[in-house]
């Protein structure tokens, strides 16, 4: 059994070594630098209770205890380990374990959705981004937020992409959507209702549309131009939060971002140091 999995049992502990034990397993990280003074003190218990504890998991003393703890550890780091999408940290889990699952699950997320890309459906998305005059991007709650992340991005190379769907105003930019621009929808369901009626009637319009889902037979994906699909790994209710989903939209469009700026790489790099220096200038920053 693994140091840290005996820690956890706590077998035949006594109270004061179960909150040695907790202190080990919330700090996890600091067990290559703590002495056994510091640990006893943090814990509220005393350099005796600490070596006894070690001398109870097997362990000649502190120091021997600390070099198998501080290894178990590392080796962790490296390993990703399968995280519950909809509930990756439990009651019990330590601030250090928690903080391993969700660097987990974000690992995952990238690399589920980075298998799950079509590399034609790719490129030709990003060939119409790069080809728009505008771009209307149409998403909500936290959708929404990646949205804006990825506009504040295309504001670095002197585009400007819209963000439809706020303040309800989705359906006159959908209206304002003309034949050389392009709305981009981010929907984990695909089942938004009003993105439904947008995508519909830019449907019958030929507009290029390009929709970002979880879920590539929903209503949405039937009426879009270009569907780019993320790992459905999510409830739609049941869940603490949009972890998985939002860092899957994240990368995608990070992803679309790299390759249209890629597409004028040394333009966009000249300018960027140019008004960099102007920038130095002229602005307090």
């Amino acid at each position: 059994m693994s140091v840290i999995d005996k820690l956890k049992q706590k077998s035949d502990f006594t109270e004061t070594e179960q909150r040695i034990a907790d202190y080990i397993l919330d700090n996890q990280m600091d067990m290559a630098e703590i002495t056994v003074q510091n640990l006893a003190k943090r814990a509220y218990s005393s350099h005796s209770a600490v070596i006894r504890l070690t001398k109870k998991l097997g362990f000649t003393g502190f120091k021997d205890f600390r070099v198998a703890m501080v290894k178990e550890v590392q080796d962790n780091l490296h390993v990703v380990s399968n995280v519950n999408a909809n509930f990756p940290f439990t009651s019990s889990d330590s601030a250090f374990e928690i903080a391993k699952n969700m660097a987990d699950l974000s690992i995952e997320s990238i690399q589920k959705t980075a298998d799950k890309l079509d590399k034609n459906v790719l490129e030709e998305v990003a060939k119409i981004l790069i080809k728009a005059n505008r771009i209307f991007l149409f998403g909500t709650g936290d959708s929404q937020i990646r949205a804006r992340s990825f506009q504040n991005k295309f504001n670095k190379i002197n585009r400007y992409p819209i963000v439809a769907g706020e303040y309800g105003e989705g359906s006159w930019h959908s209206l304002n959507l003309e034949e050389k621009d392009c709305g981009m929808f981010i929907s984990y369901s695909g089942n938004n209702h009003q993105s439904i009626q947008y995508l519909n009637y830019l449907r019958n319009e030929g507009r290029n549309t390009i929709l970002i889902t979880g879920d590539a037979n929903s209503e949405m994906a039937k009426l879009a131009k270009y569907v780019v699909e993320v790992p459905q790994t999510e409830y739609n209710f049941v869940k603490v939060g949009t972890f998985a989903s939002q860092i899957s939209f994240e990368y995608i469009l990070d992803t679309l971002f790299a390759i249209i700026y890629e597409d004028e790489y040394t333009t966009h790099l000249v300018d960027i140091m140019n008004k960099e220096k102007v920038s130095e200038k002229n602005f307090d920053n």
